[in-house]
Parts: structure tokens; sequence; C-alpha cells
């Protein structure tokens, strides 16, 4: 079955995340939490201009460091709205905006960010290589891209509840098939973007923590191999 078959509509997106908006911090804020404290580490390794894609509800803002300066968009004018009080409550002065903006068509110029970070966001979208395409051109060459993202499982029983569960997960918003090879094949007809890490995360190891960096220079060595069998 080819990628296209799973992608998701972006007005289905759009609703579905609207939905959640009201109870996302509730459900997902510990279900979750481990897996973005360790790409807020892994951002701030790296530290400078961060750009947070699908920042939602902006959970994860008050958890960076100071001395990063944070943007945040999301699809999801409701999630944002919720972000926009925390900031303000919270008085989170390294937050330097919050936009609603899409993914695939992100409103800033050419390397922008030292590391764009997307939790929980690239089985949502619509397209994700095209998002991924987005995060490199936005990102400043020696930047990452950091993921905490839901992988699919490749063989098993995990593979056929995927499966079955798929047309309902997609009403939720969601992809639970997302194989890993997807990322790795993104990176290999990327030009200068290399797969660095790929790191199994809580709960259960469905999700991964993956990184990219954006090469200064072409024609460093191809790590997606050895990446893979970190992971294995």
């Amino acid at each position: 079955m080819t990628a296209l078959a799973h992608e998701l509509p972006k007005d289905m997106v759009t609703k579905a995340y609207a939905r959640w908006a009201p109870v996302y911090d509730v459900v997902f804020g510990a279900v979750f939490d481990r897996g973005r404290q360790a790409a807020i580490e892994a951002a701030e390794r790296i530290g400078g201009r961060i750009l947070e894609v699908g920042v939602g509800t902006g959970i994860s803002l008050p958890d960076y460091k100071r001395t990063s300066r944070l943007c945040g968009v999301d699809i999801s004018e409701p999630m944002l709205r919720k972000a926009k009080e925390r900031v303000t409550d919270l008085g989170l002065s390294h937050v330097e905006g919050l936009w609603v903006m899409d993914a695939e068509h992100l409103d800033f110029p050419d390397a922008s960010f030292d590391v764009v970070v997307a939790q929980y966001v690239v089985t949502t979208v619509p397209n994700p290589e095209a998002t991924l395409d987005e995060f490199a051109r936005v990102l400043k060459p020696g930047g990452e891209i950091i993921l905490c993202s839901r992988v699919g499982a490749d063989a098993g029983l995990r593979r056929v509840l995927e499966h079955g569960f798929a047309p309902a997960a997609r009403k939720l918003g969601w992809r639970t098939e997302f194989p890993f090879e997807r990322y790795v094949r993104w990176a290999e007809r990327s030009n200068g973007v290399e797969l660095t890490e790929r790191r199994l995360m809580p709960p259960l190891g469905h999700f991964s923590l993956i990184r990219f960096t954006k090469l200064a220079e072409t024609g460093r060595p191809d790590v997606a191999h050895e990446a893979m069998q970190a992971a294995v």
C-alpha cells in the first residue's frame, strides 16, 4: 500500500484537534511527558532560536530554559489560544511568538532557526514528507530537527492491531501505521540532511525520539543505517 493511502485530510486534522483542545493536557500530559522532556533536552543541547511545530496548548513551553528563544506554531486556533494563555499566565518571556500556521507551509524565511522541534506531530499532518521538507528549509546549517513521534510496527501482533485501528484513528487525527523506513527514505532523498539518532521512548516503545542534522557541507557519511541498527 502506498504512503498516500494513509494521508490525512487537513480539515479532518484541524477539526480533530479543536475537539482535543479542552482536554489535551489532562489526557496526554503525563503519558507523553518523558518524550517531551527528551525532545526539550535534545533541543537545548543546540540552543539558540527554537521553533516548536505543533506547539498545541503550549504544555512544553515552561520547561525550556529561559536562555532559549522560542517560537511556536499550530494549525489549531483553539489549541493555540490555550498556549497564549499559558504564556501570559506564567510570564514566559522567552517565547517570541505563537502563530496559527500550517506545518507544510511555514511562513518563515530560509534558515531562520537553530532547532526545529515537533512532538507527536509528523504522523498527524496531511503530508509528512512535505512537512519535513519545510522543517529542513527553515533550519540553519548545523541545526537539528528533533522529533518525538509514533513509529509503526514492522510485523507481529502490534502491526495487526495498528492496521485494524487505522480507520478509527484517522477520525481522531492520527495515523497508527507509520514505519520508520519513511523517515529513512526522506533523509536519503533530502539534500544535506542526515539521520543521527533514533531512541525508543515510552509508553511501551511505541514512540521514538528521532534527530536529523542539517549539514553545513554535503558529503559526510550517511548514518541512517547505524541509527536503524541502534534502535533494534
